[in-house]
């Protein structure tokens, strides 16, 4: 579209159907579309039980639910309900990725790349709504076809009549009014799946979880938070975070620089010593955070970060995650670090209970397990050399101790909520190395970050 065509009215414009699909924003359509996957994953679970029970074989309500009938309609409800759905499906899948059946984690991932959008007349809807009915007379032109496409929102480009390149997010209709009631239906499937026991107290995790789902729905916010990181990482070589434009920026429509890279996963394609010393960068980044910023974007999804090739840079991008750093929790990790640096595997153990990483009878019960988890991980970041993330030898033998500790019920508890928003950035760059297979010297940046910042003060009481 050359730069001074008239915007095209969005009714008028043929439907490209191959990957359109409304959502549905309205509580009652949302309610029905759940109320449809439960009815047809039961029926799946019927014929499926009743085929093995006529053949003979045992029957388990995990492995009913997870047949290949079924994967395919939690995959396709979910990706159609976007939101909070499709958000939470996320989450679990980065928390606990290493851990899931192979089903389930295939149905997470199919979300997590999941590219359907809006049709554009319901897109129009949503820019009439936030704009008003003249928003084109803004634009020289503006892309009804978005770039990206993700659980809260699509993005699409756009130049404005002042020459601005943007990249502007646009929330799908909807999804902020539906969020308590979608995390509710979300658990609620989780447990008839059997993978949210009644023993955890998913009270609380429905309950973060609500609380950073709603805090994403606030574009106004996110604007505000990308500013505090662009501010942040101001003359910081080596990343970019786009200009918001506060004039177009509103609750539900998000407007920033378009900054142009292509997928961090193609940095596993670069030399080794590119490759490392890029991620070597996030590591840092990650620490700084942590330990110095008081502020993190917890969300450590693959998207979220763009690649450069021409300068190496590293594009941060979606900041609704973004939350402040409880001191307990990051001066908990520096007492962690510094034991483990030091090789007493006691201080270790003192720190992780007193941060509430670790429930008292869970040492007390299974001191032996407890000890050899402490040391295999005291080992590997005691090593002054290239850490490789693609080499993940030992957390099958971390698996086999926590499964194995997983068993005794009574060591059943969620850490403290921060500790968990915290624990998913870590692991969720630590992922993200194993993908790339690059290698870092963890301990080196930790030194040098460590000795570079002092403990936070304590929040406020």
């Amino acid at each position: 579209m050359a730069e001074d065509d008239q915007i095209p009215d969005f009714d008028k414009l043929p439907e490209d159907r191959s990957r359109q699909r409304a959502v549905p924003s309205g509580r009652i359509a949302r309610f029905g579309t759940f109320g449809r996957l439960v009815g047809g994953v039961a029926g799946g679970m019927m014929a499926e039980g009743a085929r093995r029970l006529a053949s003979g074989d045992s029957v388990s309500a995990r492995e009913l639910i997870l047949t290949p009938g079924n994967v395919q309609r939690l995959t396709d409800r979910l990706s159609h309900l976007r939101g909070a759905a499709m958000k939470m499906g996320q989450m679990i899948s980065l928390d606990a990725g290493d851990f899931l059946p192979d089903e389930l984690s295939r149905i997470l991932a199919t979300l997590r790349d999941q590219a359907n959008f809006m049709p554009t007349r319901q897109l129009d809807s949503v820019l009439k709504s936030e704009w008003g009915p003249d928003w084109r007379k803004q634009f020289r032109w503006f892309n009804p076809r978005p770039i990206a496409a993700a659980s809260i929102g699509q993005v699409h480009k756009a130049l404005t009549r002042d020459g601005e390149e943007l990249a502007i997010k646009v929330q799908y209709p909807g999804v902020a009014k539906s969020i308590d009631s979608d995390v509710d239906n979300v658990i609620t499937l989780l447990k008839i799946a059997g993978f949210a026991p009644p023993e955890l107290e998913m009270e609380k995790l429905m309950a973060a979880a609500k609380q950073q789902l709603h805090e994403e729905a606030d574009y106004q916010r996110e604007g505000e938070q990308m500013a505090l990181y662009r501010e942040r990482l101001a003359g910081v070589e080596g990343f970019v975070v786009p200009r918001l434009h506060e004039g177009l920026t509103r609750g539900s429509i998000l407007a920033m620089s378009f900054e142009d890279g292509v997928s961090i996963e193609e940095l596993g394609q670069e030399p080794p010593e590119r490759r490392d010393e890029v991620f070597a960068r996030l590591i840092r980044l990650v620490t700084r955070e942590l330990f110095d910023f008081g502020l993190m974007q917890t969300d450590p999804n693959f998207a979220n970060f763009r690649y450069r090739r021409e300068t190496g840079e590293i594009v941060l991008l979606d900041f609704g995650a973004c939350r402040p750093v409880d001191p307990a929790v990051a001066n908990g990790y520096r007492k962690m670090l510094l034991a483990g640096l030091e090789g007493n595997p006691q201080e270790v153990l003192v720190a992780t209970i007193e941060a509430g990483f670790m429930m008292p009878i869970v040492a007390e019960k299974h001191p032996e397990r407890v000890n050899r988890m402490i040391d295999i991980v005291i080992n590997e970041m005691r090593e002054d050399a290239p850490f490789d993330f693609g080499d993940r030898a030992f957390i099958p033998l971390l698996r086999e101790e926590g499964y194995a500790i997983a068993q005794d019920k009574d060591t059943w508890a969620f850490p403290p909520i921060e500790t968990l928003f915290v624990q998913r950035k870590v692991s969720g760059t630590a992922l993200l190395g194993a993908r790339l297979k690059a290698k870092v010297n963890i301990r080196r940046i930790t030194e040098e970050v460590l000795a570079s910042t002092a403990p936070l003060p304590a929040a406020a009481a």
